[in-house]
């Protein structure tokens, strides 16, 4: 069993309490009365109770069929530095266990356990003036297979992220609260973000006002002195009334009472309960219960709680909301079917980019003479408690889950939105911010439909229910959930984030305005950017931490480049972290200058192999191990350079044939050829036009304008965007592109996620690593592009960066992970920690516009200005990938991409080309439709 431990011995109710036992059937389990039920330690001479938490957690350890803790504490740990990840979790040892062992088999001994307020020790920070860093001199780790280690560390080991026990009332919440104060790493919490979170008449408001979710009818009564609410209130069924004086207001109390009562919010209920609430009351049961009818009883009720009022408290007069009563099958016993009550407690985290996610749900039935509370029942799964509710139809069953699960993650991100406008004080930190939490939920009946009605949120109580949902599912041979995965990514990722905070990055190379992202992401994660630059005035000189300029576009001569842009680090004292670069002409020079400084990075000998389109294929087609070989997806193609190398290339590659740059970028000078004769007017004008990097900057001339001719191949073209670190691939990204304009090939539309089955997508991604590696690419994120034909993946080029246009952008609000922040931890020599089960959030379906198809509709007609007033909303995704128009004719590039996202791919489709159409963008030479067309 995962929870805490065993509840407290039950006591005999009072009166008071026994009243209340019958009414609640109507509405089980939504007043959050439960006291908190984790075992008392009593007094064991262990004043800070960490023998009695070891013991608790091999317990919890037994249980699960784990070995038990070693202890190493005899021989200290050494050698942490500042690259090395700790995720510390304070206080109780069980709510945490599932995503402290999850979090041990994906980062082995980063996740660390402190079980005692003298195993850590706050010392003021060096990077934040006022705040506190924490260091751990002792604590469990947790390591694969379930395994693990008290140790201890010597020197202590700095905390990159810390969370734990904050729930009001658990027995380690003081020293957990104090060690977790005013931290310069993110902090999953705070006390008075628990508090916070357990005030019932706060979290209802948030939730009607800010998250537009239907609540139990709210009449509170606060002081008037209380700050943590708004000043005027207007949410939907939740009505505070500030009371200077409690006991000389009496005829407003009745007033006020007797409004709620004849009210419209309770002309469909029938009862109301008198409460106090706020986080000192939670579990207390000083509540009573009242018919509707009876005014008097209330406003009495009402005002003996009112007495003794304090800040921090109110007094509730709710409705009595029925749980919903569906049509059940006749039983097949004639005994009478006995009342039952239901609760939904549903846990989310704060995930990838700040997003809410739903990690699981987890419901209790009782008797409805009893409440259902969490901790009381063994929980249960949504869907079969809907079936058991007499909801047969599993498409029903399968909507009100959908429902839940936005309910969910409306509420969470209202709560998280709501905490955030708070001061540093009042969250218990600058970086402390709630990245757990539950919402409970009741199915109510409103006009013949079923109804998600919100009740409140909590700390820690649904993590707990969860877990032991989750326990529960291993005993009978159920695999293995979300819940940990989703909680320990995000705890992993927070972690990481802290990790590159002031870490010094040569960037090599800035690009155009398509790469504006860069300098935002850099402020973002505190990342501190030195960037070498061959256009002394470009725009990204004084959003740097150090601009050199340097010119380095004649990369014929980048060993020459790569030395001199050593010189000038020497001479400036810079020592850089990690060095990258973006800009596909600059990958080769950023890779010389990560060798010349012992830096992590791919080898200058395999950027050249990729680099080079020709060199990349011919490399290929000479490995022939494995199963299959590289060589399977390497195409016959041929260098050209001169009039005489087309003679000799169209006998060996067979046409229809494709022509382009060898070195080339964006599909520049991209062009089908039918035969040899098409192939050297194409190479005539191509060399005519393209000569040097000053007639099209940023496409690879810099290298020369050397062509290759190789074989066309049939297909779907698609992006395979990979994270490798030391040859192990972490994640992996597929998209589709539509069809190309032949016979050039510029890129027309694109969607993500790809519309192909699982297997034909792990074909491309098996694919592209295989490439990468055979080519010797072994560390950082890569783009690789590829045909998908009948026949399997064919390559068609390696892109040894991070992926352009808009993908980086695409990736982040689809999946979540930012491919900058991932190449920035490979290069700093840390694995990052991604999605194991990457989860599409949305679809995404997006078209190129081009100056000379769209620019005077979008500059004439105020597309632009609409663009951007979309894309202001999210309403659409905008990503301006040239500020003028790079090229002509032929050798245009596209000016921007514009997307429209949806639940389903045709929606997002169906969006697009209406947005399109209403633009026009859609023309009969420029068929939206038929791009999109090919998403299916």
């Amino acid at each position: 069993m995962l929870s805490t431990s065993q509840p407290s011995p039950e006591r005999v109710p009072s009166p008071e309490e026994q009243e209340w036992a019958g009414p609640e059937a109507l509405c089980p389990g939504w007043l959050e009365d439960e006291a908190p039920d984790g075992e008392v330690p009593g007094d064991s001479g262990d004043p800070d109770c960490a023998t009695h938490a070891y013991e608790r957690l091999q317990s919890a350890l037994c249980q699960e069929g784990l070995p038990p803790t070693l202890d190493c504490s005899a021989e200290p740990r050494t050698g942490y530095g500042p690259l090395d990840m700790t995720v510390c979790i304070l206080g109780s040892p069980t709510p945490f266990l599932p995503v402290m062992l999850e979090g041990g088999t994906r980062c082995p001994g980063a996740v660390v356990l402190c079980l005692s307020p003298t195993w850590a020790s706050r010392v003021p920070s060096e990077t934040s003036p006022g705040a506190w860093s924490l260091l751990l001199s002792r604590g469990v780790s947790f390591k694969v297979g379930g395994h693990s280690a008290l140790e201890t560390f010597v020197p202590p080991r700095r905390a990159n992220y810390v969370t734990g026990t904050f729930t009001p009332g658990d027995p380690e919440g003081g020293w957990v609260g104090e060690l977790a104060r005013d931290l310069d790493c993110p902090t999953g919490g705070s006390v008075p973000l628990a508090h916070r979170l357990e005030d019932t008449l706060v979290t209802r408001w948030v939730l009607a006002a800010r998250a537009n979710l239907p609540v139990p009818p709210t009449l509170a009564f606060v002081l008037g002195a209380r700050g943590d609410l708004p000043a005027e209130p207007a949410a939907p069924g939740v009505r505070l009334v500030r009371l200077e004086d409690p006991q000389g207001q009496q005829s407003l109390v009745q007033e006020e009472v007797g409004a709620f009562l004849g009210g419209t919010a309770m002309e469909p209920y029938g009862q109301v309960v008198v409460r106090l609430a706020g986080w000192r009351w939670r579990g207390t049961g000083t509540r009573s219960t009242h018919r509707k009818e009876e005014g008097a009883a209330v406003a009495q009720a009402v005002g003996a709680r009112l007495r003794g009022l304090t800040e921090e408290d109110s007094v509730l007069l709710e409705a009595m909301v029925p749980t919903a009563r569906l049509p059940v099958p006749p039983p097949r016993s004639p005994a009478p079917r006995l009342p039952m009550a239901l609760r939904i407690c549903t846990l989310v985290c704060r995930s990838w980019g700040d997003r809410p996610q739903l990690c699981q749900v987890a419901c209790a039935v009782g008797r409805a003479e009893s409440p259902v509370r969490h901790g009381a029942a063994l929980p249960q799964g949504l869907d079969s408690s809907l079936r058991q509710w007499g909801v047969a139809a599993p498409s029903q069953r399968q909507a009100l889950a959908t429902r839940l699960r936005e309910a969910t993650e409306a509420a969470a991100a209202a709560l998280l939105a709501s905490e955030a406008e708070l001061s540093p004080r009042r969250r218990g930190g600058s970086r402390a911010r709630t990245d757990i939490l539950g919402v409970d939920f009741l199915l109510a009946c409103v006009d013949d439909a079923l109804e998600l009605v919100a009740l409140a949120s909590n700390g820690q109580r649904c993590l707990e229910t969860c877990a032991l949902a989750e326990a529960m599912g291993r005993g009978v041979g159920e695999p293995r959930g979300d819940m940990p995965r989703l909680l320990a990514e995000a705890m992993l990722h927070r972690a990481q984030c802290h990790l590159v905070e002031g870490k010094d990055i040569l960037l090599i190379g800035a690009g155009g305005v398509s790469k504006s992202f860069v300098w935002e992401a850099a402020r973002h994660y505190g990342l501190r950017i030195h960037l070498v630059e061959s256009d002394p005035e470009h725009f990204a000189a004084g959003l740097v931490q150090t601009f050199l300029p340097y010119d380095s576009r004649e990369h014929r001569r980048d060993e020459e480049h790569a030395e001199r842009v050593l010189e000038l680090l020497r001479s400036r004292g810079l020592r850089p972290h990690a060095c990258l670069s973006y800009w596909d002409d600059c990958v080769v020079l950023a890779a010389l200058v990560c060798q010349g400084l012992g830096l992590r990075g791919p080898a200058p000998a395999a950027v050249r192999v990729a680099k080079q389109k020709s060199r990349t294929h011919r490399h290929l087609q000479r490995c022939r191990r494995g199963r299959p070989p590289p060589a399977a997806f390497a195409v016959p193609c041929r260098r050209l350079r001169s009039h005489g190398d087309v003679e000799r290339a169209a006998g060996s590659v067979p046409f229809p044939a494709v022509a382009k740059l060898e070195f080339g970028a964006g599909g520049v000078g991209v062009r089908l050829v039918e035969d040899a004769g098409q192939c050297h007017a194409h190479a005539a004008r191509l060399w005519r036009d393209l000569r040097d990097d000053a007639d099209h900057p940023g496409i690879g001339l810099g290298w020369g304008n050397a062509m290759l001719l190789m074989e066309y191949v049939p297909g779907t073209e698609h992006d395979v965007d990979l994270v490798v670190f030391e040859g192990r691939l972490l994640g992996a990204w597929v998209s589709d592109n539509g069809p190309t304009r032949v016979p050039a090939f510029l890129e027309t539309a694109a969607c993500l996620p790809s519309c192909l089955p699982a297997d034909r997508q792990a074909q491309l991604v098996r694919a592209a690593l295989e490439c990468c590696r055979a080519c010797g690419l072994r560390d950082g994120v890569f783009n690789v592009e590829l045909k998908l034909g009948p026949a399997g993946p064919r390559l068609l080029e390696i892109n040894p960066r991070m992926g352009g246009f808009y993908l980086r952008d695409w990736i982040r609000e689809v999946y979540g992970p930012d491919l900058l922040l991932a190449a920035v931890l490979v290069a700093l020599g840390v694995p990052p920690v991604l999605p194991a089960r990457p989860a599409a959030r949305t679809q995404l379906a997006g078209v190129m516009c081009l100056a000379s198809e769209h620019g005077d509709t979008l500059a004439g007609g105020g597309g632009m200005e609409a663009l951007r007033e979309l894309h202001g909303r999210g309403l659409v995704r905008l990503n301006r990938l040239f500020e003028e128009p790079e090229g002509a004719g032929e050798y245009e590039e596209p000016l921007l991409s514009v997307a429209c996202a949806g639940a389903t791919l045709a929606e997002a489709c169906e969006r697009l080309l209406g947005l399109c159409q209403g633009l026009g963008i859609d023309s009969p030479r420029y068929p939206v439709e038929h791009f999109l067309s090919h998403f299916k």
